[in-house]
């Protein structure tokens, strides 16, 4: 097969396009005759791996002229070793500053030729040793001299794989080590200039203190290095020497920068560590403490440079209790991009939108908050931060991942970008710059893909990263949990065993011990769990200090966390969204039902990070996906399981809505009522589908509150049922397969379960319990034109169609509009029945020893008061007021103002009575987690009820506000009801 390097061709071939490229390529002997001399093939090919294969040859071209004589060692070095090959082509077609060095000394491509990796040991031994005895300029010259050339073998090895694929690859990483160490060594060699140009005493003692990057070791090709000088005996010698190592540094090097010193500026160039730390003690600003962060001694007095981290570290370490310390940050991080200039936002590598400064901002605070009790986050990098920010669980394995992916990326960009012509710029391409997006991509080892180019490539790799810096920046960096967890002082984040106890006791707890050992089950171990664990319970401890039952709260959540222990989003989701960790503590320290549910459906945790989400639907649909989902299971125990658990979740998002009080009453009844409808209705469509023949249709009639839609937390479910047979069928084999349906029905919705109870209550049917369960249209209409009693057609003012057949149930209705909405209205000997009934309701059926002042159900003004006041009027009314016939309490309290039938002061008593109860009721079942209808009056439970009636911080004035409430409704009913 002929060789194609071997083949008649143009430089073309070889991506060289530039008009002298053939006159070049024989210059340097490597082209004859239209094709590759013998053993140039390989230079070529790499030329063509370069970033710039014009600018390589260009560069080689020029190396070949200054080196004259010299030429034929490096030519047949080129052609001999892949190493020289790939390291020289690269810094050719990457840099003109790098290749004008070498041109300006030809003799120091041999330094690129070395086969064992750069070593940073040496760095500082060649830098001193090229100044050692020199002052001046011949000082300055030297150490440019030497600079330059240790630069040039790092870019050398840090763009050798682009151009030989088959050499080292060095990481990001690496190369901003090399990069920082390097400036080191220069700034030690410039302090050893500067020991032999400035007079000293023997009592004065300077040390360097590197910040920035490189304090991080991240350093770039072209940055500013900054510093701080600390100085100890003669200050006006240590000042001179600083100033020296800052002009000598600055002339053959890098700027020197010492602006991050205490008052910038305008303050000393050097201060003594007690000046220092006295300024940072008593004037030093957030971003101050977030600047030394990076801050280590890398010249001078060793010592001194180790005190002085001694006394700043520990201020550094404490900055995050400063009032506002997150606003703080977060605000001048939004200044730095106010900066960026118009139209360069997302152009602008260090600073824009999703650029570098997004990164380290984020990690920096991060640091800061957390790092107070994390010694493993006290270091300077980044990129190391955050590999120890993901294995902590403070901020999750793929984002820090991606967030360390994304800066070395951009950070790479960064130096191809500056060693072009070794300028300090951080500016992407514009997108209509081809020709540099080109270069800049090669020299980043993108290459075309896909059908794009590489300036394609590279474009949609620098958005993709750069939005996922936005992402994850606000994500972070605006994580309402840091400020929380920047509230809480640092002692508290590690205590000794007894200091924390009497913490946890001034927080409130009445069980610190017991605390105790919830707060070391959570955290022990080293595992990743344990540690987010550590970083959130400091904040939940104090949230959780403001809830009624802070030790019943931090119970439930080691019992909802040892629960969902191996839920992969669950601590994951209270890590990045401070809303549910604050609605969660709200929840867990007020309320036993909701931990409860908690544990059975957790899914609803993710609810709490969004309002509209735990709002929910339209209540009156709420009972649609349920319905829907259940529908598609063919057995009939899944069926009902799968009702069940839609229920729970449901029942769980209403409650934890309703105590975090982001809906109203209404919607909370109404939620309950259709949830509950739409249960029977799934189970009594699951029992038909699995009875085979369907000899007779269903229907159920909602009774009581669940007729009304006014279900409270604890409410059964009062219903009648009435069947039809089908054609052909008697109404005994009707009512006898109707009845074996609805016992299963009944029977599975009450089967033993943890959750709150599905009892339906069938004891409104004629004859009560004694009666048959299921009758049939025909019987309904017999029973009631012959036997029924006033009671029962009171029970039927809030009969309505709830589940089975439609038109049977609306059939029913029509049958007992005569019964409950009786044409005549009532007689005086029927008022008188019912108010007897009502009176032996309140003597029978209170509970011994109850206090009917605060008894939401039977006691004075409560529940039953307002019922059957509304009743009455309904029975005596309702056929002369269509509005009265209403299943619904509030509407018909509304009617009866309307019609005028009692005042609208009376009204609002009675309304506003009738919802405190409802509410307080509901409060009752979710602060205890279990049916009752007596509020407490003592103790943490009248407290938890209270908070969540909207009164936290006194529970005697909800109390007494309650007895006044119900107090002026029972007034009400002792006129309208009773006619007193």
């Amino acid at each position: 097969m002929t060789d194609p390097a071997r083949t008649p061709t143009s430089p073309a071939r070889f991506g060289l396009t530039g008009t002298r490229s053939a006159e070049e390529l024989r210059a340097a002997g490597w082209w004859e005759d239209r094709r590759p001399t013998d053993g140039a093939e390989a230079i070529l090919f790499a030329l063509s791996r370069s970033p710039d294969p014009d600018l390589a040859l260009r560069g080689v071209d020029r190396l070949r002229v200054a080196l004259g004589d010299g030429w034929p060692e490096l030519d047949g070095a080129l052609r001999d070793g892949a190493v020289l090959r790939g390291r020289l082509l690269a810094v050719l077609g990457s840099s003109t500053a790098l290749a004008d060095f070498l041109v300006a000394n030809p003799d120091r491509w041999r330094g690129l030729a070395a086969p064992e990796p750069v070593d940073a040991g040496v760095f500082a031994p060649v830098l001193v040793g090229a100044v050692d005895g020199l002052t001046g300029a011949d000082a300055v010259r030297a150490l440019r001299l030497e600079y330059r050339a240790l630069l040039c073998r790092i870019a050398s090895e840090d763009l050798a794989h682009v151009v030989e694929p088959d050499e080292r690859y060095v990481a990001y990483d690496d190369v901003a080590g090399l990069l920082s160490d390097l400036a080191v060594a220069a700034l030690r060699a410039a302090l050893d200039v500067a020991d032999r140009e400035v007079p000293r005493s023997a009592d004065c003692a300077l040390a360097v203190i590197a910040m920035g990057k490189c304090g991080a070791r991240e350093l770039n090709y072209v940055s500013d290095v900054d510093v701080v000088f600390v100085g100890e005996g003669d200050l006006g010698v240590a000042t001179r020497l600083a100033s020296t190592v800052m002009q000598v540094a600055g002339q053959a090097c890098f700027e020197v920068d010492a602006a991050l010193r205490p008052e910038g500026k305008a303050g000393a160039l050097v201060r003594t560590l007690d000046g220092h730390a006295s300024y940072y003690r008593r004037w030093a600003r957030t971003w101050e403490f977030q600047a030394l962060l990076k801050a280590r001694p890398v010249a001078g007095d060793e010592e001194l440079g180790r005190r002085y981290l001694e006394v700043v570290r520990p201020l550094v370490w404490n900055a995050a209790e400063r009032e506002d310390f997150v606003p703080d940050v977060q605000a001048m991080r939004r200044r730095v991009e106010e900066h960026v200039p118009v139209g360069l936002t997302d152009r602008e590598l260090k600073l824009g939108r999703g650029g570098l400064r997004d990164v380290e901002f984020a990690v920096q605070l991060l640091q800061l908050v957390h790092g107070r009790a994390d010694e493993e986050l006290r270091i300077p990098s980044t990129t190391a931060a955050l590999e120890v920010l993901g294995r902590g669980g403070y901020v999750g394995r793929a984002d820090a991942a991606d967030f360390g992916r994304a800066y070395r990326f951009l950070r790479t960009l960064e130096h191809r970008l500056q060693l072009q012509k070794m300028l300090r710029t951080h500016l992407f391409p514009a997108d209509d710059d081809t020709a540099t997006l080109r270069r800049l991509a090669r020299a980043a080892g993108l290459h075309a893909e896909g059908g794009m180019s590489a300036d394609q490539v590279l474009l949609a790799e620098f958005r993709k990263r750069a939005n996922q810096v936005r992402r994850l920046h606000e994500k972070l960096f605006y994580r309402p949990l840091l400020q929380a967890v920047a509230n809480v002082p640092t002692e508290a984040l590690r205590l000794t065993t007894a200091q924390a106890a009497a913490r946890l006791a001034a927080l409130g707890y009445a069980a610190p011990d017991g605390a105790l050992k919830h707060i070391e089950a959570l955290t022990r171990g080293v595992s990743r769990r344990a540690r987010i664990q550590g970083a959130l319970l400091p904040v939940l401890l104090d949230l959780l200090a403001t809830t009624p039952d802070p030790d019943g709260g931090l119970l439930a959540y080691r019992r909802v966390s040892e629960a969902l222990a191996e839920t992969p989003w669950y601590l994951r989701l209270l890590r990045d969204e401070g809303t549910v960790v604050d609605r969660l503590a709200a929840l867990l320290g007020t309320s036993k039902f909701v931990p409860d549910l908690l544990v059975r459906a957790p899914e609803v945790l993710r609810l709490l990070a969004d309002t509209d989400a735990l709002v929910g639907r339209d209540p009156m649909t709420i009972g649609n996906p349920l319905r829907s989902t259940v529908s598609r299971y063919s057995d009939l125990e899944r069926a009902v399981t799968a009702a069940r658990s839609l229920r729970r979740q449901e029942l769980l998002r209403v409650a934890s809505a309703d105590l975090l009080g982001l809906v109203p009453l209404r919607t909370v009844c109404v939620s309950l009522s259709e949830v509950w409808v739409a249960v029977l209705q799934a189970a009594l469509d699951a029992v038909v589908r699995s009875s085979g023949e369907r000899v007779a249709s269903i229907a159920v009639i909602g009774m009581g509150r669940l007729g009304g839609r006014e279900l409270g937390y604890s409410s059964d479910a009062d219903v009648l049922f009435v069947c039809e047979p089908a054609p052909g069928v008697a109404d005994s084999a009707a009512a006898k397969y109707a009845s074996t349906v609805v016992e299963q029905v009944r029977r599975l919705l009450a089967a033993p379960s943890q959750d709150p109870a599905l009892q339906v209550d069938a004891d409104l049917r004629p004859e009560g319990r004694q009666g048959p369960l299921v009758r049939t249209l025909d019987s309904y209409r017999a029973y009631y034109a012959q036997w029924s009693e006033l009671w029962e057609a009171q029970a039927l003012l809030r009969a309505r169609f709830i589940a089975g057949d439609a038109e049977l149930g609306e059939r029913f209705t029509d049958l007992v509009n005569p019964v409950r909405y009786p044409a005549a209205g009532l007689d005086a000997a029927a008022v008188r029945e019912i108010r007897r009934i009502k009176a032996r309701v309140e003597a029978e059926r209170l509970p011994r020893g109850a206090d009917p002042s605060t008894h939401t159900k039977l006691g004075r003004g409560g529940l039953a008061d307002v019922e059957w006041t509304v009743q009455l009027l309904q029975l005596q009314h309702a056929h002369e007021v269509p509005a009265l016939r209403t299943p619904s309490t509030v509407r018909g309290v509304k009617a009866a103002t309307e019609a005028g039938l009692i005042p609208a002061d009376d009204a609002s008593a009675l309304m506003e009575s009738w919802t405190t109860a409802t509410r307080a009721r509901n409060a009752v079942v979710l602060v205890r987690g279990k049916p009752g209808d007596q509020l407490p009056t003592a103790g943490r439970d009248l407290a938890a009820v209270a908070c969540a009636m909207g009164h936290p911080d006194d529970p005697g004035e909800f109390l007494d506000s309650y007895r006044r409430t119900t107090r002026r409704a029972r007034a009400v009913v002792e006129r309208v009801f009773y006619g007193s």
